[in-house]
């Protein structure tokens, strides 16, 4: 029961303090032939730094109640 308080204050830490996630897909704009244009789409994905706040307090009371029995 204390990995998971562990694990849920680690998770809660990161995602606090990384508020958010860009990553890169490529996608064909031209193909004539032999030739090939590419170019990189960034994709963003967000949230709230209230979430890993929430998750820190959950992995706390995991914690706590661990300690208590």
């Amino acid at each position: 029961m204390k990995a998971v308080g562990i694990i849920l204050l680690v998770l809660g830490l990161g995602l606090t303090v990384f508020t958010g996630y860009t990553f890169f897909t490529k996608e064909k704009v031209v193909d004539i032939g032999k030739i090939e244009i590419t170019k990189e789409k960034p994709h963003s994905f967000s949230w709230s730094p209230i979430l890993g706040i929430v998750l820190m307090g959950a992995g706390g009371l995991v914690l706590w109640q661990a300690s208590r029995k």
